[in-house]
């Protein structure tokens, strides 16, 4: 079934001979550009926004991850900070962040010769509740894992076979995705979770969230880590690193980490 699907992939690009890739650095966009670029080489052009809902060391990633598979990479800036639609918080959030993604890219592609602009959208994200795809659907962009069926699991599957370090690599959405819908993004919200989030990772921990809400900053782990983290991380430490990047308080969420947990709100919403 892989082999089927990475050739239907593979026969896409064949297809579109040149292609511009909205490339993130997380697994989705990395197999899309690690395919196209095996059918394009340098006909493909892989491209990565910066901008400050995206930390440091994911952007460093996405570089090296280039480098290493050999993309012609470029980095480009977005503004969807100063887009009071975007800093609002509102429930379709990402709507707007595509839509500054696909509205910079767009330019690029046109300026420079790509007749297609492809993005690591998968067949579970159909599923999901995710308005960017509106977004990118409005602008043409095109989702070649989606369109084969290509579920999380087989993206992990496919990027193993392909040889790819970074198969297993923890799904990292953008930091705007910590917090819960209405409270306002600044800069300095960003920069605060992002600081707590990179304590963590250098603790050794890799699948991880620090949910904003006001003033508390809310730690998820997945369920089978979290009596082990308790019983050995230094929590005073934690907590006064914590308060130091600007949160007042620091709490363990004892569920355990969940994808997509800040849409709970909605489905109640929905039920009502």
């Amino acid at each position: 079934m892989i082999t089927q699907k990475l050739q239907q992939l593979r026969s896409i690009f064949n297809d579109m001979e040149r292609a511009l890739i909205a490339y993130s650095g997380g697994i989705d966009s990395t197999l899309v550009a690690k395919i196209a670029h095996d059918v394009l080489g340098d006909k493909s052009l892989a491209v990565t926004a910066e901008s400050p809902s995206l930390m440091l060391e994911d952007l460093e990633a996405a570089k090296y991850q280039a480098e290493q598979i050999g993309l012609v990479h470029r980095i480009v800036h977005t503004h969807e900070m100063e887009n009071p639609n975007y800093t609002s918080n509102p429930t379709n959030r990402c709507y707007f962040c595509k839509s500054e993604l696909h509205d910079t890219l767009k330019p690029l592609a046109v300026a420079e010769g790509y007749p297609y602009i492809v993005d690591g959208l998968n067949a579970d994200d159909l599923q999901d509740y995710r308005p960017g795809i509106q977004a990118a659907k409005e602008r043409g962009v095109r989702s070649p894992l989606a369109e084969v069926g290509l579920s999380k699991l087989e993206v992990r599957e496919m990027s193993k076979y392909l040889g790819l370090p970074w198969w297993d690599k923890p799904s990292q959405p953008c930091l705007s995705s910590r917090f819960p819908y209405g409270e306002p993004i600044t800069v300095e919200k960003l920069s605060r979770v992002g600081q707590c989030e990179r304590y963590l990772r250098q603790l050794g921990v890799r699948n991880l969230r620090v949910r904003s809400d006001g003033e508390t900053a809310r730690i998820e782990l997945p369920p089978r880590e979290i009596k082990d983290f308790v019983a050995t991380v230094d929590l005073d430490s934690l907590v006064a690193a914590f308060q130091e990047y600007g949160f007042t308080y620091v709490t363990l969420d004892l569920e355990g980490y969940k994808s997509g947990k800040l849409n709970r709100v909605l489905e109640k919403t929905v039920k009502m």
